[in-house]
């Protein structure tokens, strides 16, 4: 677990003070409390200290819009390019035409971009970062990504396939979202594959009895349902994502004591799921929704002294 130390003019040294732009108030510690912080999280990710934490999840909003731009991007070795890759080496990100654009797909790349960035000062040298997108945006996102942390950092991407929902007549059902995973050094990310909860064997006939009674490692396609109208995890919030499938990286990428981070943190579940498996965590969200679904729900699970919130100032 990395137990950086604070950087000045990164994040609010002062306990309690508000930074002069603004925004949240809050003093993180290596081995203080974990954190909800409410603020825009671009100023309160700004004020953590460099490879801090083991994992981060992010589940941005998805750019749903039905008028979507497609900029054409070049990424090439520049040594002032401001983009840090694989070795250290500088990278600059020209963009092309644009052909049928909107105000939504602009202002999502370029609000989701230096968010990513950031993502990558915040990891630990062995850290590894999820990113939670659908269909209409994950493809932009890894040219991105490669850029930012180099090709050689993809790990992973995961399907999540569900089976819920309504069904077009004229098109193949989108059942799925995707979940690139990047770390922040190829040569040397943490992977716990013996930690991760085991699934049965779609064909436990075809392996030994042994091999079946234990279940196999989960592959990079994860067959699991959404939240349940009516299930124990539903919180309300509309974007609420299964615990089950934030498990799977938590065991697989951290370990106990480890920080974990999520910077669109909606109803919490990175948290919840961090609390549980003896994870630290801080969660950063500006919906006043998101706060207060938070708050109940971590304080049920954790306790009031385990949670440190932070109100915006």
């Amino acid at each position: 677990m990395s137990t950086a130390s604070p950087v000045p003019g990164r994040y609010n040294a002062a306990p309690g003070k508000a930074p002069e732009s603004g925004g949240a108030a809050f003093d993180w510690q290596p081995d203080g409390p974990n954190l909800v912080v409410a603020g825009d999280n671009l100023e309160v990710i700004a004020r953590l200290p460099d490879g801090a934490f083991r994992l981060i999840y992010l589940d941005p909003p998805f750019n749903t819009g039905r008028t979507q731009s497609r900029q054409r991007l070049r990424t090439t070795r520049s040594e002032s390019g401001r983009r840090i890759g694989f070795k250290g080496q500088s990278y600059e990100t020209v963009k092309g035409a644009v052909s049928a654009f909107s105000d939504s797909f602009m202002d999502y790349w370029e609000s989701l971009e230096p968010r990513l960035l950031e993502a990558r000062r915040l990891l630990a040298g062995d850290g590894t970062l999820y990113l939670h997108l659908d269909y209409r945006e994950v493809h932009y996102a890894k040219v991105l990504l490669d850029a930012l942390f180099g090709p050689d950092s993809f790990l992973n991407e995961i399907i999540w396939a569900y089976d819920y929902g309504a069904r077009p007549k004229r098109r193949w059902p989108a059942k799925h979202d995707s979940i690139l995973v990047y770390v922040k050094d190829p040569s040397q990310y943490f992977f716990a594959a013996e930690s991760v909860e085991r699934e049965p064997y779609l064909a436990p006939g075809l392996v030994p009895p042994d091999k079946a009674a234990r279940g196999k490692l989960p592959t990079d396609v994860w067959w699991h349902t959404i939240v349940s109208p009516t299930g124990r995890e539903k919180t309300g919030y509309a974007t609420q994502k299964p615990e089950a499938i934030i498990r799977r990286m938590v065991q697989a990428s951290s370990e106990p004591g480890d920080w974990t981070l999520d910077y669109f943190a909606g109803s919490g579940t990175l948290g919840a799921v961090a609390a549980a498996l003896g994870r630290r965590f801080v969660l950063v969200d500006s919906n006043p929704e998101a706060m207060r679904i938070m708050r109940a729900r971590l304080l049920a699970a954790s306790g009031t002294a385990f949670v440190g919130w932070c109100q915006g100032a």
